[in-house]
């Protein structure tokens, strides 16, 4: 079983970069689509982007083109998501899933989130 940790979130200001880390262990990430979620409180986790281990073109949310970066770091096992120009909606809990499947399976594994606070 694949184990996934997110790091890098905290308190930002607006117009700022940050970069959030999801690292996997336990498992080959081979046949792995792994993507990143937001989630506020009161409402589900929202698609931001997500990116096949082995390769291939990356996915995005239409509302984060152009700010949002997934990229693999496959010496170090894990899946890094740059922001730039952090707006205050891009305030929210940022999840890392994994699909075992490479894709359209929906995450099976879940890390425990990491916190982006976005201010003014």
């Amino acid at each position: 079983q694949v184990q996934l940790v997110e790091s890098g979130g905290g308190l930002v200001q607006a117009g700022d970069s940050l970069r959030l880390s999801c690292t996997a262990s336990g498992r080959t990430l081979d046949y792995y689509y792994i993507m990143w979620f937001r989630q506020v409180p009161g409402k589900g986790r929202d698609f931001v982007a997500g990116i096949k281990w082995k390769g291939g073109s990356p996915d995005y949310a239409g509302s984060v083109k152009g700010r949002f970066t997934i990229a693999r770091d496959q010496a170090d096992n894990t899946v890094n998501l740059n922001i730039t120009n952090l707006k205050m909606e891009d305030t929210g809990t940022y999840y890392c899933g994994g699909d075992p499947h490479g894709g359209g399976c929906g995450a099976r594994v879940w890390g425990q989130g990491t916190l982006v606070t976005v201010k003014a």
